[in-house]
């Protein structure tokens, strides 16, 4: 991870890059952010800057020994702490470090607490920074660095640190080793106890310029046309884990919309060899795909409602959505609507208990042609 590789957050890699260039490395700093901004990844460029002995005015120079490391996030001298769960087995960062990894290697370092919970499987357990945890840490850092000039400790999220661990990180941030670098990350600074906050720089990390967001949307999802690219930035606030996710449902509703109009025609002809390809190609799709998808059809329904109801104005979905919803009111209309979101409706409880997938669908789409032909008659 270096600074060429983070979204925007120009003026903030410039401060970075002067402190080192004036030799004013605070030890320890506080990196406040809202989700998504790019704090931590902001923290990785920063201490692979430090470290990197081929430097430029712009960049580490991402090929030496310490660069080749940091950019697989496993350099020797750069220490992680995170929230985790206490299990039977693992108990601190350590122990979930290979969690961790996957997580940072997925998201390009753009992590969300959200996406942490679901790799730890916490099951509703409370992650937190514990006291085992700070104790580590203290171990951790009394040994000599390995290869590198300072030792970097980033610690993600440090509103998660359980007040019984507050004071052992108090005093290794007021008695820092030499050359020891803390880079703290908050997503909620009023959270952290005043006495830690005292004891840092404070680097308030702004939301990425629209500009920014828009030509990084375009180059990771280049399928998707300007409208939608720069209704996302809008809607983002100037996060990337937001503008993201945000995308990639906008790509999954096109594969629901593509997979609902393949359907809906198969019905209206009543095509059942193509019903059951199309049954079994939905069966390969995960349960929470197949819920989802349904939760789309739902959705839909109501745009069909509301076409009929008040016309093609009214109706709020894209223009190819409206196109075919216009093109299809005929056949799902305020007749047989109601028929439609019960099969969807039930089919979402079905695939929860475990019905077999390619069974469900088929026989959905069994139900469906005859209200489709009625129609047509």
């Amino acid at each position: 991870m270096f600074f060429k590789n983070i979204t925007g957050q120009e003026s903030a890699k410039a401060y970075l890059r002067q402190s080192v260039v004036n030799q004013r490395i605070s030890h320890a700093q506080l990196f406040s952010e809202r989700e998504g901004y790019g704090a931590l990844p902001l923290a990785i460029a920063y201490a692979a800057y430090i470290n990197c002995p081929n430097r430029t005015e712009e960049d580490a120079c991402g090929t030496c020994p310490s660069c080749v490391k940091f950019k697989k996030f496993s350099h020797p001298d750069l220490h992680f702490v995170y929230p985790t769960i206490k299990t039977d087995n693992k108990r601190i960062s350590k122990d979930y470090f290979k969690e961790w990894l996957e997580l940072l290697n997925e998201n390009n370092a753009y992590c969300t607490f959200a996406k942490w919970i679901e790799k730890l499987e916490a099951n509703n357990k409370q992650a937190i920074i514990s006291v085992e945890e700070a104790e580590q840490l203290i171990k951790t850092l009394s040994y000599k660095s390995y290869e590198a000039e300072y030792k970097v400790v980033v610690l993600w999220l440090i509103e998660k640190l359980q007040h019984q661990a507050a004071p052992k990180l108090l005093k290794i941030l007021e008695e820092p080793p030499e050359k020891t670098l803390f880079l703290l990350i908050t997503e909620a600074s009023d959270e952290i106890l005043s006495t830690i906050k005292s004891r840092t720089q404070l680097l308030r990390i702004p939301p990425i310029e629209k500009g920014k967001l828009e030509t990084a949307l375009q180059l990771h999802f280049p399928d998707n046309d300007h409208n939608t690219i720069s209704r996302v930035a809008a809607l983002s606030e100037g996060s990337w884990s937001q503008a993201q996710n945000l995308m990639e449902h906008n790509e999954q509703e096109k594969e629901f919309f593509n997979l609902f109009v393949e359907w809906m025609r198969i019905c209206y002809v009543s095509d059942m060899q193509k019903a059951l390809d199309l049954s079994e190609q939905f069966a390969k799709m995960g349960r929470e795909v197949q819920k989802n998808f349904f939760a789309y059809a739902l959705e839909l329904l109501h745009s069909f409602v509301q076409y009929h109801t008040g016309g093609a104005e009214t109706v709020k979905t894209g223009d190819e959505e409206k196109a075919f919803i216009v093109k299809f009111a005929p056949y799902i209309n305020l007749r047989n609507v109601a028929l439609f979101a019960e099969a969807f409706e039930k089919a979402i409880s079905h695939i929860e208990r475990n019905a077999n997938q390619t069974i469900l669908f088929m026989d959905i789409s069994v139900q469906i042609m005859p209200w489709i032909y009625k129609e047509k008659r």
